[in-house]
């Protein structure tokens, strides 16, 4: 059951950065930037990776995922934190808020498993390249990633239930820019000790093990490329990309829930892998990329610049 006065409250409190009004505005424009860079790039990508037939590979198809959860997770969260910035805070209705929430930890959640799966691609394409198709054959890649969604979005209903089972009285303020789950519990008149270790424990489940994945996978992957002195910077070239992606993820990751900081601190955090990491990806993937590069050629070409010449 629900928490018993819940249905009763009107809504809760998006503080944003309410300590420092003379911020909103730089803060505004910055969140609205990257996140129409974060569409663009993300829609963008997704068309070429779906269009262009030498793209479609395993490593693109993964691709072309994680392009897909960084578009929704910052539309889950970014258009409600403008308008908190916009007025200095703003109100959101406790179902709102809620559903806020579990999309936020599913599409997070799936995200981490998703590059962890990223790095095993590498992994056979580079340890394995004559099995890499039949190891990771169309069935076993739309299978891998059912069960990234299948993960995230099971455990995002798990918190979402039980913080829904808490009290939260009269506190109302929500000292953030969205429905974090830690910023939704500090407000609980109830006991949420079990919401607590299930938060750290899902954590450490969530990013220590997709970066153990990626971990003994690079630990492989760079135990073959040292047998391939002609080949090896190529080789490890396709990996480099998927390196910095997991490292600025998981990194702002493990720093919002594992060490303690400022709620200023947490909310800067907490906008690296909301808006900065979705708006960065598509740039990482594709300028590094001489094949995306190729595909994004060909698109101008074919569709862009016939139709600027027609107007």
């Amino acid at each position: 059951m629900w928490g018993g006065n819940l249905t009763a409250l009107p809504g809760f409190i998006l503080l944003g950065f309410s300590n420092s009004p003379q911020l909103q505005p730089t803060i505004l424009s910055l969140f609205l930037s990257l996140f129409l860079l974060t569409a663009l790039g993300n829609l963008t990508l997704i068309l070429l990776l779906r269009t262009d037939p030498q793209l479609h590979t395993p490593m693109y198809f993964f691709l072309s995922h994680l392009s897909f959860l960084d578009l929704c997770l910052s539309s889950t969260v970014v258009p409600k934190a403008l308008q908190t910035f916009l007025l200095g805070s703003s109100h959101i209705s406790f179902l709102a808020c809620f559903a806020q929430m579990y999309f936020f930890l599913a599409l997070v959640i799936s995200e981490c498993f998703l590059l962890g799966v990223m790095a095993y691609d590498r992994f056979v394409a580079i340890c394995t390249p004559l099995l890499y198709t039949t190891t990771l054959s169309r069935a076993r890649c739309y299978t891998l990633v059912g069960l990234v969604y299948t993960t995230g979005f099971l455990t995002s209903l798990v918190h979402t239930l039980m913080a829904g089972r808490l009290s939260f009285c009269q506190a109302r303020s929500i000292d953030h820019f969205f429905c974090e789950l830690p910023a939704l519990l500090q407000l609980s008149c109830s006991h949420a000790g079990a919401n607590n270790v299930l938060q750290v424990s899902s954590a450490g489940i969530n990013i220590l093990g997709p970066v153990l994945m990626s971990l003994v996978s690079y630990s492989y992957i760079l135990h073959t490329i040292m047998k391939m002195p002609l080949a090896r910077w190529k080789a490890f070239s396709t990996c480099a990309s998927h390196l910095v992606a997991i490292t600025i993820f998981f990194g702002s990751g493990l720093l919002v829930y594992v060490q303690p900081h400022s709620k200023d601190g947490a909310k800067l955090v907490a906008a690296c892998y909301v808006v900065v990491t979705p708006s960065l990806n598509p740039l990482i993937y594709s300028l590094r990329n001489k094949e995306v590069k190729r595909a994004l050629r060909k698109l101008w070409v074919r569709k862009v610049v016939p139709h600027l010449a027609r107007l």
